[in-house]
This record gives C-alpha cells, sequence and structure tokens, in this order.
C-alpha cells in the first residue's frame, strides 16, 4: 500500500471513533434526564395519603323550604285554536238604488241601533211623498163631498122622494170615495217607506269594520256598502278530533287563551256540528265569549277538559333555568342539595307539570330558591325554615 493510502484509511478511522464517542455521550446525557425526572416525581410522591375516602368540604345552605314531591290529579284538556269572531255580523246594503250623499261613520266607529250610517240621493222619492201627500188630500175632500151627497140624499129616501135605486147608487159612490182615500193614503205610506231606504241606519249597536263605498258612489240593492259587529259577544269556532265526538256537550266550560292580549277567559260551548270532516276528521264546535278588549281575527287556544289524570306539580318558582337548561334543586336524604334536570309539561295557575326527572316522595327546594347551592348541605336540618315539613304538591 502506497504512504497516500495509509493516511486516508487513519483520517477515516478516526472519524468513526468521534462518531461513536459523540453518540455514547449523548444516550448518557439522556439517561441523566431521565433519572432526574424519576426522582423528581419520586420526592412528589414522598407524601404520604391516608387510607379511606377523603371528606368533601360543602357549603353549608340555610333560609330554604323543602318540599317532599307528591302525585296529584289534574284536569286533563285537549287542545286546539281558532279564530275570533263576532257573534253577530251584518252586511249593510242598500234596497234602493241611488248616489251616495253623505257619509256619517267611519271604519272603527261605535254606533247605536238605528243611528244614521249614510244617506242616499232622494229627490226622485221625495218628489212621490209629496206626490202620495197631494193624492190623500184630493181623496179626502172627495171622500167628505161624498159623505155629506150621501146624507142628503138619504133623507129624501126617508121621506120617499127618491127612490131605492138612487139611494144605492150613492150609497156605492160612498164607498168608492171611502176605498179612494184608503188607498191613497197607503200609497203615501209606500212612499214615506221609500223615502226612508235612502236613510241607511244601524240595524243593532256595533262597531263599524269595513267600509266599502265612498260619497259620490252608487248604491244598487244588494250591494255591500258597510260591515257591522255587534261588539257585545264574540265566538270562537275550532275543530275538535272526531275521539271526542259524544264526550262534548253544549254548555261545557272551556278555557281561552289569547296571547295577543295576555289574557285567559272562560268560555262556554254554545254550539257541536256532529257533522265529521272526512279529510280532517275533525267537528266543529263553536264556542262563546264575553269580554272587554275582544274584536274579530284574534287568534286564541281553546282548552277543553275531557277529564282527569295523576301528574305530579310544582310550583313555578322552584324551577330553575340556566341558560338552555331547566331543572329544580332536589335534597337528599343526606341533606345534599343536588341540581336535577327536569321535563317541563303544561301550566296550571301558579304550578307547573313536571314530566320527567323527579320521582314521587323526593324532596324539592321549593323556598329560598335564590340561596341553594348545587353540591351545598343544609345547615341545621332539625330547626328553623331549613328544612320544613313535607308539603303535599297542589
Amino acid at each position: 500500500m502506497k504512504r497516500g493510502q495509509k493516511s486516508n484509511v487513519v483520517v477515516r478511522t478516526v472519524r468513526t471513533v468521534s462518531k461513536q464517542y459523540a453518540a455514547h455521550t449523548l444516550s448518557l446525557i439522556l439517561w441523566c434526564i431521565v433519572l432526574a425526572a424519576y426522582s423528581l416525581l419520586l420526592a412528589g410522591c414522598k407524601e404520604k395519603v391516608k387510607p379511606g375516602t377523603a371528606e368533601v368540604k360543602r357549603q353549608g345552605v340555610s333560609g330554604i323550604m323543602v318540599t317532599e314531591v307528591l302525585p296529584c290529579r289534574v284536569d286533563e284538556y285537549y287542545e286546539t285554536s281558532g279564530t275570533v269572531q263576532a257573534k253577530t255580523t251584518s252586511v249593510v246594503a242598500s234596497r234602493v238604488m241611488g248616489t251616495v250623499t253623505s257619509l256619517k261613520v267611519r271604519e272603527g266607529d261605535r254606533v247605536n241601533a238605528g243611528q244614521v250610517l249614510m244617506t242616499l240621493d232622494d229627490r226622485d222619492v221625495a218628489q212621490k211623498v209629496m206626490a202620495g201627500e197631494k193624492a190623500v188630500e184630493a181623496a179626502k175632500q172627495n171622500q167628505s163631498l161624498t159623505d155629506i151627497t150621501y146624507q142628503r140624499y138619504k133623507r129624501l129616501h126617508d121621506e120617499k122622494a127618491l127612490t131605492q135605486q138612487d139611494m144605492d147608487q150613492i150609497d156605492t159612490q160612498k164607498k168608492v170615495a171611502d176605498i179612494e182615500y184608503e188607498r191613497a193614503k197607503a200609497g203615501l205610506a209606500e212612499a214615506k217607506v221609500y223615502h226612508g231606504f235612502t236613510r241607511i241606519t244601524a240595524p243593532f249597536p256595533g262597531m263599524v269594520t269595513e267600509k266599502k263605498i265612498d260619497v259620490g258612489g252608487m248604491a244598487v240593492p244588494g250591494m255591500p256598502l258597510l260591515i257591522l259587529e255587534d261588539t257585545s259577544s264574540f265566538r270562537l269556532e275550532v275543530n275538535a278530533d272526531e275521539g271526542l265526538s259524544g264526550r262534548l256537550k253544549t254548555g261545557m266550560p272551556v278555557e281561552v287563551i289569547i296571547d295577543s292580549l295576555s289574557r285567559k277567559i272562560q268560555g262556554k260551548i254554545s254550539e257541536i256540528v256532529p257533522a265529521i270532516d272526512p279529510l280532517s276528521r275533525t267537528f266543529p264546535v263553536k264556542v262563546e265569549l264575553r269580554g272587554s278588549g275582544l274584536r274579530s281575527g284574534l287568534y286564541a287556544k281553546v282548552n277543553i277538559p275531557v277529564g282527569t289524570r295523576e301528574t305530579i306539580l310544582l310550583p313555578k318558582t322552584a324551577v330553575v333555568e340556566k341558560g338552555q337548561l331547566t331543572g329544580v334543586y332536589t335534597v337528599d336524604d343526606k341533606n345534599v342539595i343536588t341540581y336535577r334536570l327536569v321535563r317541563t309539561g303544561k301550566e296550571y295557575k301558579d304550578n307547573i307539570e313536571i314530566l320527567s326527572g323527579i320521582n314521587p316522595k323526593e324532596r324539592v327546594i321549593t323556598g329560598g330558591i335564590e340561596k341553594a347551592v348545587d353540591g351545598g348541605v343544609i345547615a341545621n336540618p332539625r330547626g328553623g325554615t331549613d328544612a320544613l315539613p313535607a308539603e303535599k304538591g297542589k
């Protein structure tokens, strides 16, 4: 081997030894780090933990009321909805043709029975009334003259100075004059009636809800001019399921809820239509309503009582909402407070139905809710108002 080749071999050997030494050094450093971490871990574990369960420190709570949950019977309702309508609605129309000369009401005005709502052009009818009055006067004068003539003829007939034929003729003339007078009076009365048709009046007290013509418009017999509603009473027409057929009776009280007025009104069933719609499998039920503030078009919900059932009721104040969660605070046999999620149902005055989440005989906080703490414990459970005797669900 040449001298240059020997030198290259020595250099490669030195480099290989250097790499092995560096790798060995890195391994020693890593082992030192692992041993140090292990030593720290052992040092942290030197604190001794006593065997058994660690005691949890709970916050004491006082000034609350605890109620035992008991089932109770409530009325069961069939829920449906409908639209409030006036019990009596009149479409005011004209009986004669004429131009509207005045309109004395606006939409929303309240009117009395017999109040003039609008007037029509009455010039032609007024002339007929005048002609009728003159006809009556003429017939009256003719009747008076005929009566005087009859009296004269009667005296002559009594004195045997007049034949029976002449007497019969004057008697007939008197009867015809009386008939003509009565016919003239009837014609005048008819003309006055037609003249009255030019003054359109309210058939009953109520409210004008719609106007369909303006001054100058032509009123035609039978054409709607105004819509008038009797606001003293209203009704609600709803559809009931065919399963209730035969169970509902007229006069049965129902609860009507009008959200827009934030009111609950007691109504009663006034009419039941027994025919069932084959498409919806329902039948119409009419509910009579009374009360101030009602008006046509209001949306209303109806609760029709159909029986009773057993459920759990809690005061509304006992239900606590946390964000989108709904729950109540329960108390176990160790007086520990726990927030439990529940599912609520219908409302019954100041109470609310609990569908799930609570079982009978469990205890629930119903008073001092603002003091309840999840995981807390009732302080002094045997005294004060912290744990009062169980109350029956209302």
